[in-house]
């Protein structure tokens, strides 16, 4: 089994995660709360959450397989070397676990919550059925052959495939409204945060193990990190540059008067 070269360097491994867990799982809240002071979900786009939870849903499963399961661990070292470390920590499965239960919790919201005209649209509909019968279709695959890690893998790539697609509604809502009034920013911040200490927790470990098998051996970490630090500059672009919340919102695909934000969310 893989060890650590440096013990400054594990230390930082782990005090990274752990900022990076706490980071992604506070990220949660700010929508969460903003959601229970409006007693409205109108500007969170139902489609980000429908899809976010099929992510998260995903990551979990493969996250705790690849932390937990000596089957998988035991592939992934006859694939990568048996020196290679496992790429998925302690911190990542409590990410996961605390990302499905919020964002559940989100949806339990959009469901008592003023909703205006929004809905989930029949093209997340049609994606998410879509991406559960394709990993569906892998387990059918994996089983006779035993191949838990390209199974685990598979619910990785759906994880990425998500985490790909489900930022896309929120920005078009956003750039159709011309407003992000109803979207928390304080998530993006925190997510944003998030992202960077996660990727610098990955470097750390590539550091010291010189090898960079860490980010080609769990792309979909890598992949996870880029595209969110991508979207949440883009949301916040959105927020404070493109469409700053100076006054009251009418939304013409809702029909529905957003009271001003005062604290700009």
């Amino acid at each position: 089994m893989a060890s650590w070269n440096s013990v400054p360097l594990e230390v930082l491994y782990n005090v990274l995660g752990w900022i990076a867990f706490v980071s992604w799982s506070i990220s949660f809240y700010p929508q969460v709360i903003l959601n229970f002071r409006r007693k409205s979900v109108v500007g969170l786009n139902f489609d980000f959450v429908v899809l976010n939870l099929t992510k998260h849903s995903s990551y979990l499963i493969y996250n705790a397989s690849m932390f937990f399961s000596c089957a998988v661990q035991r592939q992934y070292h006859n694939r990568y070397g048996k020196n290679e470390m496992i790429p998925v920590a302690a911190n990542d499965v409590a990410f996961s676990t605390h990302a499905l239960l919020l964002t559940a919790f989100t949806l339990f919201q959009i469901s008592i919550y003023d909703r205006g005209n929004q809905k989930v649209s029949k093209i997340a509909i049609a994606i998410v059925s879509v991406a559960w019968l394709s990993v569906a279709v892998c387990v059918f695959v994996a089983i006779p052959k035993h191949s838990w890690l390209w199974l685990v893998s598979c619910f990785n790539g759906l994880q990425v495939a998500m985490t790909v697609t489900k930022y896309i509604p929120q920005a078009v809502m956003n750039f159709r409204r011309k407003s992000t009034v109803g979207f928390s920013i304080g998530n993006i911040l925190l997510d944003l945060f998030g992202g960077l200490t996660n990727y610098g927790q990955m470097a750390v470990q590539s550091i010291d193990q010189h090898s960079w098998v860490n980010f080609y051996g769990n792309i979909g970490k890598t992949l996870l990190s880029l595209v969110s630090i991508f979207f949440d500059i883009l949301f916040i672009l959105q927020h404070y540059v493109l469409y700053p919340s100076t006054k009251e919102v009418v939304s013409p695909k809702f029909d529905v008067e957003e009271p001003r934000d005062i604290q700009g969310r």
